[in-house]
């Protein structure tokens, strides 16, 4: 574990320091938490499909149809 130095506002610290009071951790390990938690939303280490925009795949060829059959039609 890396040791660093920061600088926060005093009223900052000191709700950090009640909250780990009263849940019976350290103001460290709530800053560790904190940390973590904001480099999860913020420094995504891996990426989903979901992450990336829809792929141009043309024009559809005719409008689908309540009885077309996509899963017969994809296996031939």
């Amino acid at each position: 574990m890396k040791t660093i130095t920061i600088h926060v506002a005093e009223d900052t610290y000191a709700a950090f320091q009640e909250r780990a009071r009263k849940g019976g951790a350290s103001a460290s390990e709530l800053i560790r938490e904190a940390m973590s938690e904001y480099a999860a939303r913020h420094f995504p280490t891996g990426t989903s499909i979901f992450d990336h925009a829809p792929a141009k795949a043309g024009k559809a060829i005719r409008p689908l149809e309540r009885d077309d059959d996509l899963l017969e039609e994809m296996l031939g």
